[in-house]
């Protein structure tokens, strides 16, 4: 029985029709991944910018602390303190932001990359119907390939399918 489920299964499997895509050339090609790309680098260090001024206000105030520390009250320095922890605390907070996990540069990217990979996926599967393909799979990510047959890559068709220019 177990011979013949093995038997069953892998005539399953070589008879389904498969090829592969290389999305990461596919996105190379297209004009609107590439400002996307630009936008959210822009972006990216325009935030980046403001945490160094902030950081570098914070390194100004502790040095400004330490110039002054000798001729202050307890009282002032623990409100210098203060005002020096309350400010890493807002960078912190600001880095959080922009640049933690599910962060705004986090949802820029997702934003943006969105429509461009929904596009991929319905030229990739428009073709795959159309060729009767049953299986496609994207060389560019996890995937492992140690080897693959060209004949098998769709990539050239799919960037046609978009109607971009293969360089």
């Amino acid at each position: 029985m177990r011979v013949l489920i093995f038997f069953l299964t892998t005539a399953f499997v070589f008879a389904q029709r498969w090829g592969y895509v290389d999305t990461e050339r596919i996105l190379e090609q297209m004009p609107e991944y590439k400002a996307a790309q630009q936008e959210i680098e822009r972006i990216s260090q325009q935030w980046q910018q403001q945490l160094d001024q902030m950081y570098k206000r914070i390194d100004e105030m502790y040095q400004e602390y330490r110039a002054k520390e000798v001729l202050m009250s307890e009282e002032q320095k623990r409100a210098f303190q203060d005002k020096i922890i309350q400010a890493e605390e807002e960078a912190r907070q600001f880095q959080k932001e922009k640049f933690g996990y599910q962060g705004e540069l986090f949802k820029l990217r997702e934003e943006k990359m969105k429509p461009i990979q929904e596009k991929i996926v319905k030229a990739v599967e428009s073709f795959a119907k159309e060729k009767r393909i049953n299986i496609i799979v994207d060389r560019s990510s996890a995937v492992v390939f140690l080897y693959a047959d060209p004949a098998y890559d769709y990539t050239d068709q799919i960037i046609q399918r978009l109607g971009l220019q293969n360089r």
